[in-house]
């Protein structure tokens, strides 16, 4: 049983459906927004999913997936008008600030980095300062806090702005931004399935698995292949390690598990590099930084992709036997 702590995980995902909720509220006001009540329907019940998930029933937590990809891929969200500065005043507020305008975005990273290292265990009398379960991700959260009133102090902007602005960027990203979450349990989804087992007896009656290259290459391959349709290397490992990794990898060559682990999920993040599905890594900053050629990201990153793709097959079988 995990103690009790002072902060914890729910807390945060508390933070991140009110603000959903409020984004929700301020989405069904735009009048500007010619989509509006069911842009403001398909926040609201994303605000839902983590202001009740864990109460909600299985089936209505589904039902409400499933109106959410409704709602997106049916063009039912869609942008309002937002009060933007003028270019000159932006550069010149840019200016004025100089490098201080990244000392925000990097307190995350540092509290995260930080707080990881050594709040672990840290009591406040009987209680622990941090569930040490998701440790990491409270630690994010605290440094998202720190970083959003180092941003307000800087700028002198009241916290209200910081929902604005939060609303552009959602409503910039679109319905892509629920794919990350989407996509993560797909993996499962698969495994539980049987694609594992499948992926299996096809590698085994295909493939000379019992070459020990063959069976890296059809490790790694698979690996940024199913990462590449999955849009996700966290969706991609159980099946693959279930279906190549263990019985071929370990089972018939005894390679070394946490060099399989390691380098395997490399190999899928070559993956997440070239193709579209990973919309958080690719199609997302496409849209934040208003490039016209949707897919301009993974123009650039496929040949350096591939490149990297080629040197862990070979590190992945010299290292691993």
């Amino acid at each position: 049983m995990t103690p009790p702590s002072l902060l914890n995980l729910d807390q945060f995902t508390l933070l991140v459906g009110l603000a959903l909720a409020a984004i929700a509220a301020l989405t069904w006001r735009d009048r500007s927004n010619p989509r509006r009540w069911t842009s403001g329907l398909f926040w609201g019940l994303y605000a839902v999913i983590y202001l009740a998930g864990d109460w909600l029933p299985p089936i209505s937590a589904g039902l409400i997936v499933v109106a959410l990809a409704a709602l997106g891929g049916l063009g039912g969200v869609g942008i309002g008008r937002h009060a933007l500065r003028e270019p000159v005043e932006r550069q010149a507020s840019a200016s004025r600030h100089g490098n201080r305008l990244f000392l925000p975005i990097l307190a995350i990273s540092t509290l995260a980095l930080v707080g990881s290292l050594t709040l672990k265990e840290v009591h406040v009398g009987s209680l622990l300062l941090i569930e040490t379960r998701h440790l990491t991700l409270v630690c994010v959260g605290l440094g998202s806090l720190v970083g959003l009133v180092a941003a307000l102090r800087m700028t002198r902007e009241r916290p209200v702005q910081a929902l604005h602005e939060s609303r552009r960027l959602l409503e910039t990203m679109g319905p892509a931004v629920i794919l990350p979450q989407m996509l993560a349990t797909l993996g499962l989804l698969f495994t539980d399935a049987g694609v594992g087992k499948a992926v299996a007896s096809i590698a085994t009656t295909t493939l000379p698995v019992d070459n020990p290259w063959m069976a890296v290459v059809a490790y790694g391959l698979g690996m940024a292949l199913f990462t590449m349709v999955m849009g996700n290397a966290f969706a991609a490992f159980p099946v693959m390690t279930a279906g190549i990794g263990i019985p071929i990898l370990l089972g018939m060559h005894h390679g070394n598990p946490a060099v399989m682990a390691a380098i395997g999920m490399f190999c899928g993040y070559c993956g997440t590099l070239m193709t579209p599905m990973a919309a958080n890594f690719n199609i997302i900053p496409a849209a934040l930084l208003e490039l016209k050629d949707r897919n301009a990201v993974i123009r650039a990153q496929w040949p350096t992709a591939l490149a990297v793709l080629g040197v862990n097959l070979v590190l992945l079988k010299l290292l691993m036997f």
